[in-house]
């Protein structure tokens, strides 16, 4: 993949990101927005990766999340009708790759500030964890908050916070895309 291929090209489409720690609901959230606004959505590659290791993410399972997170992406927005809705960005491995081997790829530090997102949609940890095989850290919920926080202000990134439970949380998701949507 080219250096061109990573960074945004200018289009119509105008794409939301779904982001936030563990456990909070983006994949459920993403594919709610979607259908709400009659689009598509863009599934967390990483997920789909990591369920078919034997072991734990290496480093060049991170680049290759980074890369595999990117093409998906690239390969799903001709399908878009207006948004793309993404469900996580690679901005995970670089999360991922700080806290587990104290550094980021820097394929993943070069295309962060060229891959920008019209609007993140920054999901709390306001709902209760819920287990699964992939999920590491229930007890550093508030560290990977404040993680999630920091990253998007760093990319000096468009975001709202969104919490609640239930048709609640989805109705701040919808409002805050909305609001978003009737300023441009």
């Amino acid at each position: 993949m080219t250096k061109s291929e990573i960074e945004n090209p200018k289009s119509e489409i105008i794409k939301i990101a779904v982001v936030g720690p563990e456990s909070t609901g983006k994949s459920t959230m993403s594919a709610y927005l979607a259908a709400y606004y009659n689009t598509v959505w863009v599934p967390e590659f990483a997920r789909g990766y990591c369920e078919k290791l034997t072991e734990p993410p290496t480093w060049q399972d991170e680049i290759n999340m980074f890369y595999g997170q990117v093409a998906l992406e690239k390969e799903m927005a001709p399908q878009a009708n207006q948004l793309l809705i993404c469900d996580t960005t690679f901005i995970t491995v670089k999360i991922w790759s700080d806290e587990m081997f104290g550094r980021s790829p820097q394929e993943v530090l070069d295309a962060l500030p060229k891959h920008m997102y019209d609007l993140y949609l920054l999901l709390n940890i306001d709902l209760p964890w819920q287990d699964d095989p992939l999920r590491d850290f229930p007890h550093k919920r508030e560290h990977f908050m404040a993680i999630w926080h920091k990253e998007l202000a760093d990319l000096n990134a468009n975001y709202v916070l969104i919490n609640g439970a239930g048709p609640e949380r989805y109705e701040r998701a919808i409002a805050a895309v909305d609001i978003f949507l009737n300023r441009n």
